[in-house]
């Protein structure tokens, strides 16, 4: 599994003076990375997309590493996002596939600083400029981090800047970008929040086998589910089977806070508090309805590397909507 993938949207990476350096420094840094060169994948800009959403599908952290031309991506990486970021995939009633990964832009910009400002000649500001990737991210249900980009970072020989200033801003661009997914991968509370979107993305889906869920529960984990007492992977099992049987798939569960605290080393205090929009069965003891629920939610963990197990696991209602 990849924790990184990285999508190299550059048309020419041969004649790339910055966006070839940056991948290169991320290649001898970055462990457990996928650099997906698309120029060189698809010259004829015939995607596979299969492969391309099974790259996805492994990552952790998804970067799209790009230059800026026209105030947007390359064509050939809007055709990837065009084809790659499909109904059901990435959006739509099944597409929760990329929901809770987390995904930074990077990209290097030709024109000065100055320029992009109300006064500059390119009159708005890059946050502006990106605000249609920015929502792309948020449809997807990934989490959108801080972007990396640098000035400029155009060389024309003997009419703007020379080759060593703008290769030496590509390094720093890189180190800029490595820290940037060493704290995404590293820092326990981006870790949790993280396990949390994914955890709850997956009870949107109900799938048909626990162990995506007991994987991350201790064996003798204690839950509290509205009242209802219930002891390790046994208890999680008899629980869970009863919300497959009331809660048709295709949930929505809205993290509308999040709050992580360390308790003391390895271990921490999560508080969330959970929307739930759900439709029933109708043979269910709901008969049918559909809910519109707020709970409050309490979880003990442990994180120890990158390995997530919760200790304890109490949801108590917050309010509710029956429709």
């Amino acid at each position: 599994m990849s924790k990184v993938v990285v999508i190299s949207g550059h048309p020419n990476l041969a004649a790339s003076n910055t966006n070839r350096v940056i991948l290169n420094e991320i290649a001898q840094t970055v462990s457990e990375v996928d650099i997906r060169r698309l120029d060189e994948l698809y010259p004829d800009f015939k995607i596979d997309i299969n492969a391309e959403q099974n790259a996805l599908l492994s990552a952790d952290v998804i970067v799209l590493q790009f230059p800026f031309y026209w105030y947007s991506v390359p064509a050939l990486l809007k055709k990837w996002l065009d084809d790659v970021l499909s109904y059901n995939f990435a959006y739509g009633a099944s597409g929760d596939k990329l929901k809770g990964k987390a995904c930074i832009l990077s990209f290097t910009v030709g024109g000065p600083e100055s320029s992009y400002d109300p006064l500059g000649y390119n009159h708005f500001e890059i946050g502006q400029m990106i605000r249609p990737l920015q929502q792309t991210v948020y449809l997807t249900g990934m989490q959108f981090i801080e972007p990396v980009y640098t000035h400029g970072m155009v060389y024309i020989p003997g009419v703007y800047n020379e080759l060593s200033e703008v290769q030496s801003k590509a390094k720093v661009h890189a180190s800029r970008l490595c820290d940037r997914i060493d704290t995404v991968l590293c820092d326990p509370v981006a870790q949790i929040e993280q396990f949390a979107r994914h955890w709850f993305s997956r009870f949107d889906v109900l799938p048909a086998e626990d162990v995506e869920f007991t994987q991350y529960l201790s064996d003798d984990v204690a839950m509290n589910m509205m009242g209802e007492q219930y002891q390790g992977h046994e208890g999680f099992r008899d629980w869970y089977a009863t919300a497959r049987r009331t809660f048709r798939p295709g949930c929505q569960h809205q993290i509308e806070q999040i709050k992580v605290n360390m308790k003391y080393a390895g271990q921490y205090l999560v508080e969330l508090r959970v929307r739930l929009i759900a439709d029933t069965f109708s043979d269910s003891s709901l008969g049918g309805r559909s809910v519109n629920l707020l709970v409050n939610e309490v979880w003990q963990l442990s994180l120890v590397g990158t390995t997530i197990l919760i200790e304890d696991y109490q949801v108590v209602e917050a309010g509710h909507t029956d429709e």
